[in-house]
């Protein structure tokens, strides 16, 4: 069952749809319902996609789309499911006018290119697995992002790094080197058989590897056990 306030706002989205084919914009939809922000929109939005009656487009960007209409809608309403009813895309700002449209690419700025880097299979974060696999695929990662130097890419796995932000199933960009500062996240190679993402730290001749979760132990090296294989510059994260 809608609120009041949730039943105004989606009569109100689907009216205007019918009436001129586009959209009100969050200003029109905060005005019409009386509220004092546009935050109150934002919820009423997020509550109607929860009860079904609007879906969020997550392919399509700033996009929703009417689902389905209340029980309680005008017969002349309820009459258009009868003959089956075909949801409403909103496309457009929901912060602007949707009728408004996007100002074109600025014609002087040049595009981004991307660099092809290879990934090297997968990286514990978390008890630390066999050393790093051969080349098996690549990404495209634009070039702005790297800066100078040879990178690779690997696959996460475990959650030992969760406090920093690294997530089991991320994909993180390593800059190829032998050397870091205490305190970057690098990929380790411990007796050249075991490879982990941990930060770094240096406590004399000896090696610290840190855990970003406080459910995973410090482990400490001696000297010569420990080798960088490469220091954290980026991440990516698919949802």
């Amino acid at each position: 069952m809608l609120t009041r306030k949730q039943h105004e706002l989606l009569l109100f989205i689907h009216e205007r749809l019918k009436e001129t084919g586009v959209p009100p914009s969050f200003d029109e939809m905060k005005d019409a319902l009386d509220l004092r922000s546009k935050s109150g929109i934002h919820r009423l939005i997020t509550a109607l996609e929860e009860r079904g009656f609007i879906r969020r487009l997550p392919n399509r960007a700033r996009a929703l789309e009417i689902v389905k209409l209340p029980e309680s809608v005008a017969p002349g309403l309820a009459a258009n499911r009868g003959r089956g009813f075909s949801p409403s895309v909103i496309e457009g700002s929901l912060g602007k006018p949707a009728d408004t449209p996007p100002p074109p690419p600025a014609p002087d700025m040049p595009e981004t290119e991307n660099v092809s880097i290879p990934v090297m299979g997968r990286i514990a974060a978390g008890v630390p697995i066999e050393a790093i696999q051969s080349h098996s695929h690549s990404i495209a990662i634009p070039a702005d992002l790297l800066g100078n130097g040879e990178h690779y890419a690997l696959e996460v796995r475990g959650d030992s790094m969760i406090d920093a932000g690294i997530l089991d199933g991320d994909t993180v960009v390593i800059r190829r080197t032998d050397s870091a500062d205490s305190g970057d996240i690098v990929v380790a190679l411990v007796d050249d058989e075991e490879a982990t993402l941990k930060r770094l730290r240096k406590k004399g001749a000896s090696i610290a590897l840190e855990a970003a979760n406080p459910a995973y132990e410090t482990r400490i090296f001696g000297p010569g056990r420990v080798r960088v294989q490469g220091r954290l510059v980026s991440l990516f994260r698919r949802y």
